[in-house]
């Protein structure tokens, strides 16, 4: 069964950092899994801001290149995303997602798997 639990998060001022991990179901390790990083801004559709494929390819969001990075550690199932240089317009629940197969060529809604979310606020 896969399972996913984000934390991390918080607050922070404009031009800060912060850490989300999300720890995964070890049944996941060998498995064939899209990961990313789903945001959802109040009032607005979900947004993928950053994902991982089985190969290691990364692909991000233009509104976050440069400031975030995700990082796949298969040895501590654990998903992270790095983010530095927050703006305020980076606020909003993110999420933790999985879908099965290969490519993450796929919109937010085609992923089948779903942490709980969890809280990010950057103020100015």
């Amino acid at each position: 069964q896969v399972q996913l639990v984000e934390s991390g998060g918080g607050s922070v001022q404009a031009g800060g950092s912060l850490s989300l991990s999300c720890a995964y179901s070890e049944d996941m390790y060998n498995s064939r899994y899209c990961m990313a990083w789903i945001r959802q801004a109040p009032g607005k559709e979900r947004e993928e801001v950053a994902s991982i494929d089985v190969y290691g390819d990364e692909g991000y969001a233009d509104s976050v290149k440069g400031r975030f990075t995700i990082y796949k550690d298969g040895a501590k199932n654990t998903l992270s995303l790095q983010m530095n240089s927050l703006k305020p317009e980076d606020t909003g629940m993110y999420y933790c997602a999985a879908s099965g197969g290969p490519s993450c060529d796929r919109k937010p809604s085609e992923y089948d798997y779903w942490g709980q979310g969890i809280k990010v606020t950057v103020s100015s």
